[in-house]
């Protein structure tokens, strides 16, 4: 069994970085998620006892003081570390310029879902879930999708 220091990577690409003891995750150690986002926390045999999640942008989860886009600021965290666009310029999403939605598709987050099919795939294509109800509703009700009419901001001449 797995014992010390060590790197273990998940079939979801998920990697491990921390203390193992008895083939568990035991002691600090740290998930890295595909996505870029992280997990770090005091493991004990296999189970998290206290930790934080790190979104890929640097923003870190907080579940006592959670202020993220609750309603009263709706900013999303690149305008709160690098302020609004000019006027006439929307920021639709974190990632700016956002990704391409393929065809028939909705941006969830972490990759594009297709409602026919009901695959979560990452930005590169590469299968990431099968979505549950619960997620595809969800995801139709909230989520962009490909045939949103964007406009850019064109200066006049």
């Amino acid at each position: 069994r797995m014992e010390g220091f060590g790197c273990y990577t998940l079939p979801t690409g998920t990697e491990y970085r921390g203390s193992l003891w008895d083939g568990m995750f035991h002691g600090p150690g740290e998930l890295q998620f595909p996505s870029g986002g992280g997990y770090r926390a005091l493991w004990v045999r296999g189970v998290p006892t206290q930790g934080k999640f790190t979104f890929a942008d640097g923003l870190e989860y907080d579940e006592e003081k959670w202020h993220y886009c609750d309603g009263y600021d709706r900013r999303f965290y690149t305008e709160i570390c690098s302020g609004f666009k000019p006027p006439g310029m929307p920021q639709f999403i974190n990632l700016d310029p956002p990704k391409i939605i393929p065809e028939g598709c909705y941006d969830c987050g972490d990759g594009f879902y297709n409602p026919k099919t009901r695959v979560v795939v990452d930005y590169k294509h590469n299968f990431l879930r099968n979505a549950d109800n619960d997620e595809h509703e969800w995801i139709l009700r909230t989520c962009r999708k490909a045939w949103d009419i964007t406009t850019e901001h064109k200066p006049k001449p």
